[in-house]
């Protein structure tokens, strides 16, 4: 793995995020891509080899393990990890179009031009939903991928001994999961930590939309109060109107 460039990636994600989104970058980083590399791997490495069955008929090891592990926890995991950071992604992406857009603009009318974006990063129009779309997105692949595990494996928990059933077994055998209390813990903790991760991406989402709310709340207070200044000078002036100094007066006393 390049770190290097999974540094870089994460240090420009986390610029365009707000405080709920490094706390949640923060929690995928250390606690999942780090805890799944590190600790995760080695628990599941023996995971078919050591899952044994007390009989000796060819092809009921095989079946009994497929039927008990349809899908391995590790590749799981790692295909939950590449669909819930590739819409941070996104962010990025919008980001730079912004920032090319920008310099065209300038190459073509020169640097004294009139600005598209006061500042490319900040979350105003097509960028704010782009943010937006993606935590929603984020949500919806954590809590997929928690139901998904909790639907295949009947819940989180690593029995001791399963008996199956399944042909060719020639009646029901004992099989015996290495390390159940292991696997069970690191579960639990990809679990719990999937649902730390929705719980901040819906604060992250509440926050956007309140501020955004309290934004426009205080431009249209804002608006009024312009209105209501430009009606009193009408009316004690009725043969002046303002002038553009004037009304930037106003303006700046009501901001």
């Amino acid at each position: 793995m390049n770190w290097a460039f999974l540094q870089g990636l994460l240090s420009g994600v986390n610029k365009y995020s707000t405080a709920f989104g490094r706390i949640w970058l923060s929690v995928v980083f250390l606690f999942r891509i780090m805890v799944f590399v590190v600790a995760a791997e080695k628990v599941w490495g023996d995971e078919q080899k050591d899952f044994a069955c007390n009989t000796a008929q060819p092809g009921c090891h095989n079946v009994c393990y497929d039927h008990f592990f349809p899908i391995s926890h590790i590749r799981l995991w790692a295909l939950q990890l590449i669909f819930v950071t590739c819409p941070s992604l996104l962010v990025v992406l919008h980001v730079a179009y912004r920032e090319e857009r920008e310099r065209k603009h300038r190459a073509k009318f020169g640097e004294t031009c009139s600005r598209l974006y006061q500042n490319t990063g900040k979350k105003r129009g097509g960028l704010w939903w782009t943010y937006v779309l993606s935590l929603i997105f984020k949500m919806g692949v954590d809590a997929s991928f928690v139901y998904l595990l909790y639907h295949m494996y009947e819940g989180y928990d690593f029995p001791t001994l399963v008996k199956c059933s399944e042909s060719p077994c020639p009646n029901v055998v004992d099989c015996f999961i290495s390390r159940p209390t292991e696997k069970r813990i690191f579960t639990l903790f990809m679990v719990v930590t999937s649902l730390v991760c929705i719980l901040l991406s819906l604060f992250e989402i509440l926050y956007l939309v309140c501020k955004r709310c309290y934004e426009g709340i205080q431009t249209l207070r804002g608006s009024r109060q312009v209105v209501r200044a430009t009606s009193i000078h009408s009316a004690k002036n009725p043969n002046s109107l303002m002038d553009g100094d004037q009304l930037t007066g106003i303006n700046l006393k009501v901001h």
